[in-house]
């Protein structure tokens, strides 16, 4: 019998919440979300949210923000004046409760910003606590290096203290607002055992989920629940830009197979406040291959981002550091979000992480164009076909694990493949076949 020395430790030791299996994600930017630019005003969303099929509603910082250094008219979320406080321009914290609750009651889960690495210049770490800070070669309080980060100064994790004044302010939001996790700015800038120790003591208290905005598989061995793929981002936006051809997306999905744990919950988006603020909306960013964008980062595997405004098509880049409403119109993406969300939702193959079916390349005749693969497990499968290029092409498919009879997802119509069956796609072309 084999020792216990070559017995396989499991990578991941953190569990998920159970009501993270099917899940969708939608970001809330509070001081652009509606003209009032508050919790009280955004709760009326809550309605046409849950319609829309979101899941979980991460609302950017919600603290008050620092006035020294201040960029711009009100500054940015990002740069953190009290870990305590609720930003007055938002609300008070009776309205963030009211926010949470009312969320709960429609079956969404609500996780907050959280920023650890860095506060604002006048927070009241500064004078009370200058020992937590980082220093520059001259003594002084320092931004982030390399970065314009100048409306911020960073903190120092070597010092034990800090680590519990951190982790007992991400306790106090989950005990008295009832959060139920957290997106956590430049995790990786942030020692990742002190996450560990942070999800373990926040799990004490209640299942918490939690978002990395980093793109690392480390973060997941015993703290976080999701990180992000920027790599998926920049790897679509690349091939509907014209500077790489479809078949860069084995190469992600490759090692999203091999290298990132069974367990990871990998975010996909289209567009985010980073995304939208500093590099271009999602029209500039996907141009004519948009809708295809969209639809795989509902359909393969990882959880979909909505960055609010995109299922009412908005095509404004939003200021960072001043208020600047979204235009709420009706729009062909709710609805194509709304029936993407309701097939994840009730598809378990495209459920997330270990819960939904891994994809399963299926090869096909022109891989520099199309995209093609299947997700099934015992109860359902989805054959998925997209066309990454500018001209209609017929695939051809070489193996015959697509084969069966299916619905089509756009058009209703049942269809049944044979091995030698071809679909037609349009130039940025998408089916989705579901079983």
């Amino acid at each position: 019998m084999s020792s216990s020395r070559y017995q396989a430790i499991p990578y991941v030791r953190i569990s998920h919440p159970q009501w993270s299996k099917n899940a969708t994600i939608y970001q809330i930017n509070t001081r652009n979300f509606t003209a009032e630019g508050t919790f009280r005003a955004a709760e009326a969303h809550l309605p046409r949210l849950e319609d829309l099929g979101a899941d979980i509603l991460w609302l950017m910082p919600i603290h008050p923000i620092g006035e020294v250094s201040r960029k711009g008219t009100l500054g940015s979320p990002y740069a953190v004046k009290d870990y305590f406080g609720v930003n007055p321009e938002l609300g008070t914290l009776a309205d963030l409760q009211h926010f949470v609750a009312a969320a709960h009651a429609r079956g969404m889960k609500v996780i907050l910003d959280w920023v650890a690495n860095h506060t604002a210049w006048d927070n009241n770490l500064v004078t009370e606590h200058p020992e937590w800070y980082l220093r520059d070669w001259k003594g002084d309080f320092c931004p982030t290096p390399w970065w314009d980060w100048d409306d911020i100064i960073d903190l120092d994790y070597k010092d034990p203290a800090l680590r519990e004044y951190m982790t007992g302010a991400l306790k106090y939001w989950v005990r008295e607002a009832d959060v139920d996790g957290y997106r956590c700015d430049v995790a990786g800038f942030v020692p990742n055992d002190f996450w560990e120790n942070a999800r373990a003591e926040l799990d004490e208290i209640k299942p918490v989920f939690m978002l990395a905005e980093w793109d690392s598989k480390d973060l997941h061995a015993g703290a976080f629940d999701m990180t992000y793929s920027w790599h998926w981002n920049d790897v679509v936006h690349r091939i509907c830009t014209g500077t790489l051809d479809c078949s860069a997306l084995e190469i992600y999905y490759a090692w999203n197979d091999k290298h990132w744990p069974r367990e990871a919950m990998r975010m996909l988006f289209v567009s985010n406040h980073d995304k939208n603020a500093w590099e271009g909306t999602e029209f500039e960013q996907f141009r004519d291959g948009l809708d295809a964008a969209m639809v795989l980062s509902v359909v393969s595997e990882g959880m979909p981002l909505i960055y609010n405004g995109q299922e009412a098509g908005y095509d404004k880049r939003l200021e960072f550091f001043e208020r600047d409403p979204i235009h709420w119109v009706e729009h062909r993406y709710a609805d194509l979000y709304r029936r993407l969300f309701a097939l994840k939702h009730a598809n378990s193959a495209l459920w997330n992480a270990p819960w939904g079916a891994r994809m399963v390349r299926v090869p096909n005749s022109d891989k520099t164009k199309i995209l093609s693969f299947v997700r099934q497990n015992a109860d359902h499968k989805v054959f998925a076909v997209f066309n990454f290029s500018a001209e209609p092409v017929t695939a051809g498919f070489t193996e015959p694990l697509f084969t069966g009879a299916y619905t089509d997802f756009g058009s209703g119509e049942t269809v049944d493949f044979a091995a030698d069956a071809t679909v037609d796609l349009e130039p940025w072309g998408y089916h989705i076949f579901v079983s």
